[in-house]
């Protein structure tokens, strides 16, 4: 079972969520937060996730 992605109050730029995705797949942050700045880039569809995930994510 995944565990539930976690927002950490360290470490974070803005409200962490690229932090937490990033830990909880194991993936470098800078990697998730280039990859966020591309989507958002590309359409707004990063915004959107990002959005979302900050609203359904729970901080540490």
């Amino acid at each position: 079972m995944a565990e539930r992605v976690t927002r950490p109050k360290r470490g974070s730029w803005i409200v962490g969520v690229c932090a937490g995705v990033a830990d909880g797949l194991g993936l470098p942050r800078s990697l998730v937060r280039l990859l966020f700045v591309l989507a958002a880039g590309a359409g707004g569809a990063g915004v959107i996730v990002y959005f979302l995930l900050w609203t359904f994510t729970k901080a540490e």
